[in-house]
């Protein structure tokens, strides 16, 4: 499979199965001298690993990073970073009575027609959730090289499950609130509305889907690079990455095009001796370029496909029609586990601009 690769001085190379042996992710292109360990990593991996919750997938994943290569005495070399987790509990049993059956919703059938039937299918194998432990693995890196270099902040959170949705604005004094409950929203009131929302949909045999909005602080003008490498352009692809993902949007998105310009305009202000808009209805990017206002992306996740009702469907081989009911370990709603892995990727392709505009220099 191509393009499992992304960045142009800050590379992020992903490899490996759901149900194989080991995933990891090979980072080049990271600075020599950042202070680094495998604690850095894992506190990140743990927000996003699975069993945590009555509300995810009891698939039980300890997500263990080990450091390869790329890290002396504490501190990065300037080499490729590899990065590696064992996989422990898989259940590939639960995937041998269905591996015919084309899951609704699921990459099945259009992973099996280009790769002629070829490709690992347990567990969904290269196209599962799984894999997004291999994007945190490079964006735990990138949020911190950010943060050390230039104070960049990324806080990333559920804002919506089905029709649940956050009615208070985000500010930085509720991130510590983010990992306090299990549905990663950073208002308690409304976490308890959506851990309930799926444990219904649970206990019905469905899923539901949400929405993950991340903010990003402090991020200097003039990142991106028009007119197809502009920021929204890699970051939008970036987050289409994400198995689930179907729609993103910036500041005022699609509610923007519904306002007069004069409504949805940012007016120029000047603040500290500094240019910023009185608004922020851009999220933060225009021309494709950073303009100093926080970056505002929200990211539209489609309920799971694996459910327990069942389902008419085809067998891949016989054409014909069949029934379907998906057993085994699946995330009734995978928003919920969805914020590191959106708060990796937005990192990755920050980083990835401030080494392209030199921003952040190759020695710290």
């Amino acid at each position: 499979m191509a393009a499992n690769s992304t960045g142009r001085r800050l590379v992020l190379t992903s490899f490996g199965e759901s149900h194989g042996k080991s995933i990891g992710a090979v980072l080049d292109g990271c600075p020599a001298g950042l202070e680094l360990d495998e604690k850095d990593i894992q506190w990140m991996l743990d927000q996003r690993r699975p069993g945590q919750s009555s509300i995810s997938t009891q698939r039980k994943e300890r997500d263990t990073v080990e450091i390869i290569s790329g890290v002396f005495r504490g501190n990065t070399t300037g080499a490729p970073i590899t990065m590696m987790i064992q996989n422990s509990d898989q259940k590939s049993g639960d995937y041998d009575a269905i591996k015919t059956k084309l899951r609704p919703g699921h990459s099945d059938y259009t992973a099996a027609e280009k790769y002629s039937g070829y490709n690992d299918y347990r567990g969904g194998g290269r196209f599962s959730g799984r894999l997004t432990a291999t994007h945190v693995m490079g964006g735990a890196i990138a949020r911190k090289l950010l943060k050390v270099a230039l104070d960049i902040r990324t806080n990333s959170y559920t804002t919506q499950i089905g029709r649940t949705r956050m009615k208070k604005e985000f500010n930085e004094k509720m991130a510590g609130m983010i990992y306090k409950n299990d549905a990663r929203c950073p208002d308690a009131g409304t976490a308890k509305i959506m851990k309930a929302d799926i444990t219904s949909a649970r206990k019905g045999g469905d899923s539901l889907g949400g929405i993950v909005e991340s903010v990003t602080c402090n991020v200097p003008v003039g990142l991106g690079e028009p007119i197809f490498g502009s920021l929204e352009s890699d970051l939008s692809s970036a987050m289409f990455s994400i198995p689930s993902v179907k729609g993103v949007e910036f500041g005022s998105g699609f509610e923007g095009s519904e306002k007069y310009g004069s409504e949805n305009n940012d007016l120029y202000v000047v603040k500290r001796n500094k240019i910023v808009t009185s608004t922020n209805n851009s999220g933060g990017i225009l021309g494709g370029i950073s303009n100093g206002m926080p970056i505002v992306m929200r990211v539209a996740f489609k309920p799971a496909s694996s459910i327990a009702k069942e389902q008419e469907t085809i067998d891949y081989n016989t054409r014909k029609k069949t029934i379907l009911r998906v057993r085994g370990r699946h995330d009734p709603c995978v928003v919920p586990r969805a914020p590191p892995v959106v708060d990796s990727l937005v990192s990755l392709i920050l980083a990835d601009h401030a080494l392209v505009s030199g921003k952040i220099g190759p020695v710290l």
